[in-house]
């Protein structure tokens, strides 16, 4: 099944979301368009029950050169970033926290809102030819979209800041040092390589997957204590379920688990 609307295509292989930013023309920069379509994918998404990953990739030859401030510019304070509590926000600022795992693919020109759109995701596979920037300062604001928190929590404070403050360009290598991206692979790899990590993520049991993404989320959001204090509550849905018993059939079968997500 797939889906193209104006700016996002969206298909279904299986148990795995497939969701394409499709404004090759525009190097698919975000429009006010573009991320109420995001919005929606993800939040059809994260509401299918037979859907266990998302794979994020660009058409093109640019992941995304950002935002279209031309098109945002009259826009920004009208609520274009703002998600009600059922809607999926892709940069994971307000709406609706999402449940399930995200993986990304980024390939050539990843700017400002794309390289915040990898921060809130779980795994970034990013090619070689890859060159980044969060360059907010360099256009009169600052970063809204996570990178004040998740590029420092993720770089830390005396490695983020140089890229932050001026808004300077890095290159996919830099990226990986600064702990932004899971791997870096050879360009037209990076697809493929995601498609084989969104795979293996479907192997596993969905309802633990779940549940170990919330925690994560939980000691992202509210700190170490507050999340190890919430930890067991997680417990007792997961030990009654059928794919608990599945688990440890495989086990002692010696072959490979068949989730169910029950």
């Amino acid at each position: 099944m797939t889906t193209v609307n104006e700016r996002i295509s969206y298909e279904v292989q299986d148990h795995i979301c497939l969701i394409g930013f499709n404004r090759a023309d525009k190097r698919n920069a975000f429009d006010s368009h573009m991320i109420a379509q995001l919005s929606e994918a993800l939040t059809r998404y994260d509401h299918d029950s037979e859907l266990r990953c998302a794979l994020i990739f660009a058409h093109g030859e640019h992941f995304t050169a950002g935002l279209d401030l031309m098109e945002l510019q009259d826009k920004l304070d009208k609520g274009v970033f703002e998600f009600a509590d059922d809607q999926v926000d892709p940069w994971g600022i307000s709406g609706k926290l999402r449940t399930k795992p995200i993986v990304v693919a980024v390939q050539g020109t990843c700017f400002t809102a794309g390289i915040e759109l990898m921060l809130n995701s779980d795994v970034v596979i990013a090619s070689d030819n890859c060159n980044f920037a969060q360059m907010e300062v360099q256009r009169g604001i600052m970063p809204f979209g996570g990178a004040t928190v998740r590029f420092v929590a993720a770089a830390g404070w005396q490695k983020a800041m140089p890229y932050l403050l001026t808004g300077k360009p890095f290159n996919a290598q830099t990226a990986d040092k600064l702990n932004l991206v899971s791997e870096v692979v050879a360009n037209g790899e990076e697809y493929e390589r995601a498609l084989t990590i969104a795979k293996e993520i479907c192997q596993s049991a969905p309802l633990g997957v779940q549940a170990l993404l919330s925690s994560a989320q939980d000691a992202s959001r509210n700190g170490a204590a507050a999340a190890m204090a919430n930890i067991h509550s997680f417990l007792p849905p997961l030990f009654h379920s059928e794919d608990a018993k599945e688990g440890v059939m495989a086990m002692v079968e010696r072959r490979q688990a068949e989730f169910v997500g029950k």
